[in-house]
């Protein structure tokens, strides 16, 4: 069995203020010619796909369109969809039943009353049948009602109790897993400044009750990176949706599942940007100087000890896209130096240090994890 592993898409993003539509569109056809050429017994699309709930018309007909020149290959090769955290479950699963008959088969929630179950889907090669089990992004709240008697404080307990109710057999059968969380082994993973991470690790989940699985397919996380075994893994972006990620090497992760017990292979196909995401330091006589690749998103970093005169000015008439311009010298060093007494807290050290002077008394453990909770929904709903 093997099958692409691709996950947060985020279509329809902008980079600063630059609109990534074409270089979508280019990534995304690239993929489509990887899956032309390899034939894949499936494609596996592991949550963001779009990158706010509410997607602009232009890029639900982008994802349409990929969709549509997936389902004319033939055979055709059926695609598993999960929402994540910046997708709408119900507007990402609106027709889910006509494109079930097409061999798309979409999950946008996670089950909530006793009758529901994750939605599965059985694949079939040379050895048996391949589950792959769709568990789209969720929070504990999502499944205290299927829980009601204890539910879930935490989301390591709500996953591993969703998964424990299905009574998966993991002995004799290969079983998939596509998530959209934040797993973790015995270190935190890599993370970028484009991802949405939880304050205080809230949404952080060990991998242990996913071991089990044959392959975990995961997204969430923008670099591509295995989380402690080989067959966890987040495949990554196909593009570069941050500076933290210029240098990143963005790829297509192809899987093959072999027979019951056998490791998986994993391999990884080049994907070519449109553009690149770059980062540029030096002085700016040097920079002007620069020809290669001027379409390029840049972040460039000016180290002339006298400040040039209106500097992106100047690099604009090489660079068409701009994403920054930082001045490093020894002025603005010794800034730093001197504000090093400054220090930057985050806001639920501000609520405890506000505590302790209201109350007379730092924070037990109980009152941190309700402040906690409490600022995650609050920065959710901004």
């Amino acid at each position: 069995m093997r099958f692409f592993h691709l996950s947060d898409l985020h279509i329809g993003k902008q980079l600063h203020h630059y609109s990534l539509k074409e270089d979508q569109e280019h990534i995304l056809g690239e993929i489509i010619e990887y899956a032309g050429k390899l034939h894949p017994d499936a494609v596996v699309i592991a949550g963001d796909i779009y990158d706010k709930p509410v997607p602009s018309a232009e890029a639900v007909t982008l994802f349409d369109d990929f969709l549509t020149r997936l389902a004319k290959i033939r055979p055709q090769i059926p695609v598993m969809i999960i929402s994540g955290n910046h997708d709408s479950a119900d507007r990402l699963r609106y027709a889910a039943g006509i494109l079930k008959e097409e061999k798309i088969y979409l999950a946008g929630s996670v089950p909530q009353k006793e009758e529901e179950h994750i939605e599965k889907v059985a694949l079939k090669d040379e050895w048996g049948e391949v589950n792959f089990f769709l568990l789209p992004f969720l929070k504990p709240a999502y499944v205290r009602r299927l829980f009601e008697e204890n539910p879930p404080e935490t989301y390591s307990d709500a996953v591993n109790r969703l998964i424990k109710r299905e009574n998966i057999n993991f002995k004799d059968e290969r079983n998939v897993l596509i998530s959209h969380q934040f797993y973790m082994g015995s270190y935190l993973p890599e993370t970028c400044d484009s991802e949405t991470i939880s304050i205080g690790g809230l949404d952080q989940i060990d991998i242990t009750g996913v071991e089990p699985f044959d392959y975990v397919a995961l997204g969430h996380l923008h670099g591509k990176q295995k989380v402690k075994d080989e067959h966890i893994r987040y495949c990554g972006t196909p593009l570069k949706y941050s500076v933290s990620e210029a240098s990143h090497t963005k790829a297509l992760t192809v899987v093959t599942l072999g027979e019951k017990g056998k490791s998986v292979k994993i391999e990884e196909y080049p994907l070519h940007p449109l553009r690149d995401v770059r980062k540029i330091t030096g002085k700016l006589k040097e920079i002007l100087k620069e020809e290669r690749s001027p379409e390029d998103y840049v972040s460039i970093t000016l180290t002339d000890e006298t400040d040039p005169y209106h500097p992106k000015e100047q690099l604009e008439t090489v660079f068409s896209k701009i994403l920054e311009v930082r001045i490093d010298n020894t002025r603005t060093r010794t800034k730093w130096m001197e504000a090093e007494e400054l220090v930057l807290k985050t806001p639920e050290e501000n609520f405890a240090d506000f505590f302790e002077k209201m109350q007379g008394r730092t924070m037990n453990p109980e009152e941190e994890t309700l402040i906690l909770q409490i600022l995650e929904e609050a920065r959710e709903d901004e």
